[in-house]
């Protein structure tokens, strides 16, 4: 079933995963206001701003599939945005360093016309190899950890930052290809490449993902 299909991010490492499936899509960027409400858990975050931001584009596609997401890095119970200087970068990766924090994304797919929403919430745990100062001057130097959450991107070959995950690798670049594939199939859209496939095309060696087998 042809659908309109309208992706809530202006993100380009989204767009990216999202085009793997090969489904035609158009980008419109959300605006919301991305606080923490009192007492408030991680998964509940993710959801509730993927919703958000599924919303504020949906006055504007009527007859659409609205995508949306969103992600946070977690450390010791604190939530790791992006970084808003590059000492308060380098301060992030020194404390992920060596350890494992959490990464959250929530998904959210609305179905304007019938007023259908679908959501879903990935939870991955991410190990941080034993990256030297020097490494960290040089990545934060590079302009590169300014607009991530956490001031990484897992897929960075250069930096290189991760070196395992127990979860889901697109999830913790922005967009859990499988997740959003299920979503886009529950809502109608048809056909959608076989996500657990491409994702074993282009994620690293190390990554052992339980749906490559199902590939």
């Amino acid at each position: 079933m042809k659908r309109r299909v309208i992706l809530a991010s202006s993100s380009p490492r989204r767009a990216e995963l999202l085009s793997k499936l090969g489904v035609a899509f158009e980008v419109l960027k959300a605006q919301v206001e991305e606080t923490l409400l009192p007492g408030e858990k991680p998964e509940e975050l993710v959801a509730r701003l993927s919703q958000l931001k599924a919303g504020a584009v949906a006055p504007l596609a009527s007859d659409a599939l609205v995508l949306a997401a969103d992600t946070i890095v977690m450390l010791d119970g604190k939530i790791l945005g992006k970084p808003r200087n590059p000492e308060e970068a380098k301060a992030m990766l020194r404390a992920l360093r060596g350890r494992y924090h959490t990464v959250f994304t929530g998904v959210a797919v609305l179905d304007v016309s019938r007023n259908l929403l679908l959501q879903e919430v990935e939870r991955s745990e991410v190990l941080m190899r034993d990256y030297t100062d020097e490494e960290i001057e040089k990545f934060v130097a590079s302009g590169k950890a300014l607009d991530k959450a956490g001031a990484y991107a897992v897929q960075d070959r250069d930096f290189n930052p991760v070196v395992n995950i127990k979860g889901c690798y697109t999830s913790v670049m922005g967009l859990p290809i499988c997740m959003v594939a299920r979503l886009l199939e529950k809502a109608g859209l048809h056909p959608i490449h076989n996500p657990a496939k491409l994702c074993r095309d282009f994620t690293p060696e190390w990554f052992n993902c339980p749906r490559f087998r199902q590939a």
